[in-house]
């Protein structure tokens, strides 16, 4: 299984409601960017997944998520994405979104994985990098 995936990011005024506190959603944004940025280190090639034969892409079929503490304009974040458990079609993984080392947001996240809107297999070539 992979090990844990770190991923820096900064708080921007687009990030923030009226008062300079992330808006909720807004961590949706920063949890995907982890998670994308994880399969790219992995050496996952989602474009190349998506306009291959067939078409292959994720999805967040389940996220459970508990909000800690508020982050605020112009923090740094760390997302930690780890792989927990690999299925036939899905990924669950284990995210956080820290202050340091202050832990903000936790999410347990099902990615499942679909060919033209459907569930499909991962493909082996997934397997094996997830593997190692």
């Amino acid at each position: 299984m992979s090990g844990l995936h770190s991923f820096l990011i900064r708080i921007y005024y687009e990030d923030t409601d009226f008062s300079g506190v992330v808006y909720h959603a807004s961590y949706l944004r920063f949890l995907e960017r982890g998670r994308t940025e994880w399969l790219r280190d992995l050496g996952v090639d989602q474009n190349a997944l998506f306009n291959g034969v067939p078409s292959i892409g994720f999805a967040v079929r389940h996220m459970d998520i508990d909000f800690f503490k508020s982050a605020f304009m112009d923090d740094m974040l760390t997302v930690q994405t780890e792989l927990c458990k690999t299925g036939g079609a899905s990924l669950i993984l284990d995210q956080k979104i820290l202050r340091n080392t202050e832990t903000l947001i936790r999410a347990k996240v099902r990615i499942a994985c679909i060919s033209n809107s459907k569930p499909a297999r991962l493909p082996s070539s997934i397997k094996l990098l997830l593997k190692s």
